[in-house]
């Protein structure tokens, strides 16, 4: 008489075929911190608004003409959320690359809380730099991941809120009458310049 050797289940620890596990997702770079560039942006800009509201921040001509060039080179770099849209995800990517290299600049040609806040924003912007448009083995990327739609147009606005703020430095700058949180959209504002156009300056109509 044959005898049968009763099936047991599988330990909890038992490994398991290697046919069996799920592929591994592709690692996503950290942020500053839970939140999106966006509202990150509008944290910074908060932050600035309290600082010049209560004078531990006051812009010196100089200061207040590089954040001008700044916004305009950030309002050249990103368009509107339409104009982005349309755009394919490497040309979407170039143009934010080109943002951080504005902010690069600007922050290389001032010292003290002008240079501090571009700092940060670039900080806040740093994950584009872990972003590729084009398909790779993640092994031979050299770390880089495919952005999501939703990353490519919270950079975006990211991008466009920090033109706001820094195109408003001349009345009080940044200043509690339309703070961030009042302002129209970034991304549907009159603010928002499109592509060729030159950027008005504040207080001029």
């Amino acid at each position: 008489m044959t005898s049968h050797t009763p099936h047991t289940p599988h330990s909890p620890h038992t490994p398991r075929s290697p046919h069996l596990r799920p592929p591994p997702r592709e690692p996503r770079p950290d942020t500053v911190s839970g939140e999106g560039m966006s509202a990150q942006v509008a944290d910074l800009a908060a932050e600035a608004e309290r600082q010049v509201r209560e004078g531990l921040w006051d812009f010196a001509p100089q200061d207040q003409a590089l954040a001008r060039k700044t916004a305009d080179g950030l309002a050249e770099a990103v368009g509107s959320a339409a104009d982005q849209e349309r755009l394919p995800v490497i040309e979407r990517l170039e143009d934010l690359r080109e943002a951080l290299a504005v902010l690069a600049i600007g922050l290389a040609r001032t010292h003290g809380r002008l240079a501090w806040f571009l700092a940060r924003a670039s900080t806040v912007l740093a994950p584009v730099l872990h972003w590729r448009a084009l398909p790779a083995d993640r092994r031979h990327s050299f770390g880089t991941v495919v952005p999501t739609p939703h990353e490519l147009a919270d950079a975006e606005g990211a991008v466009r809120r920090l033109h706001t703020v820094l195109a408003r430095t001349d009345a009080v700058a940044i200043g509690p009458q339309r703070g961030l949180e009042t302002a129209p959209d970034a991304s549907t504002g009159p603010h928002t310049p499109d592509r060729g156009q030159a950027v008005p300056e504040p207080g001029r109509g």
